[in-house]
């Protein structure tokens, strides 16, 4: 299991430089220059010399591999520089805004295998029945319908009409019910429909066969053998979702006025204020692949199969 764990994370490695290498030439081979930005942002005229002081404070009159390597230096030792419209630098108020964005998705990832397990159990309990048709349609829904989009329906039905939820802010419970519905929607309609699907197959096979055979009653069987090795996919969906769900909030913050980090990453992505949006980007990418190697290493632990398939490979 340590050989697995030690192979994994060296991945890790190459995977993240090339990510860091691809957000850095998005933003500087992009369309907009980030001297110009800099000095609109910093309400600066821009004259034909400010540009050049621009350029040579931001590093931008060096060879386009050189600021890359430099970028990367600085963004180990957790250096990103200063918000071109705020003029602080970008790490603290990042860290600042990304505990309100971990909260909504943790919750929402709770949320999710709270709720999606159970329907998942009873669409593939009751298969091809009006349960099952029912668990299928709000599958449907989830997967086709944008979150924003719920997210203003959520807002007209409970805070308008109703007047049961507040529309917007941070605080209380009762803040986090509708961005919790509106992030995990889509993530927990794909794990309903993947365990369904997942514990059709394992019912059919022999050793659900034989346990019912031994006179195992229905619950035992559908628990022990069912879904114990149905559930081994949800857990690779689960690595997907965390990512997901993280990537959500960036919309459904501003939605909901929820102080989060995709709120902040937002006004920064209008403003092109490039450090921010480096800075972002590159978390949510370090945060994306922790989640896929946690979930790795606790798919290898359940299942034993895949450390072996590793080992010999």
């Amino acid at each position: 299991m340590a050989a697995f764990i030690i192979r994994r994370i060296l991945l890790l490695v190459p995977m993240l430089l090339g990510a860091s290498l691809v957000i850095f030439l998005m933003l500087r081979l992009g369309p907009s220059d980030p001297a110009l930005d800099y000095l609109r942002l910093s309400r600066i005229p821009p004259t034909d010399q400010a540009l050049a002081e621009a350029h040579a404070m931001l590093g931008l009159d060096k060879p386009l591999l050189t600021q890359y390597f430099v970028w990367l230096w600085d963004a180990l030792r957790l250096d990103f520089g200063t918000s071109y419209a705020l003029q602080r630098p970008v790490l603290p108020e990042v860290l600042h805004f990304l505990p309100a964005t971990l909260q909504l998705a943790g919750i929402a990832l709770a949320f999710t295998m709270l709720v999606s397990v159970p329907l998942g159990m009873w669409a593939a309990r009751h298969r091809d029945q009006w349960p099952d048709q029912v668990v299928r349609g709000v599958a449907f829904l989830g997967v086709s319908m944008p979150n924003f989009w719920l997210g203003f329906l959520l807002v007209l039905l409970f805070s308008l009409q109703l007047g049961w939820l507040p529309p917007m802010g941070r605080g209380t419970a009762a803040n986090l019910v509708m961005p919790v519905i509106a992030v995990s929607f889509m993530s927990l309609s794909i794990n309903a429909r993947l365990l369904r699907a997942s514990m059709l197959e394992v019912a059919g096979q022999r050793h659900v066969y034989y346990a019912r055979l031994r006179g195992l009653s229905a619950g035992k069987v559908e628990r022990g053998h069912v879904l114990r090795n149905a559930i081994l996919p949800i857990i690779t969906a689960t690595g997907m979702h965390a990512g997901e769900l993280i990537g959500g909030t960036l919309v459904i913050e501003s939605v909901f006025g929820w102080p989060g980090l995709g709120r902040y990453a937002v006004s920064a992505i209008f403003n092109r204020d490039y450090p921010v949006i480096q800075c972002f980007t590159l978390m949510m990418v370090l945060i994306f692949v922790l989640c896929n190697l946690l979930v790795d290493i606790f798919y290898a632990w359940a299942d034993p199969r895949i450390r072996l398939n590793a080992g010999s490979a």
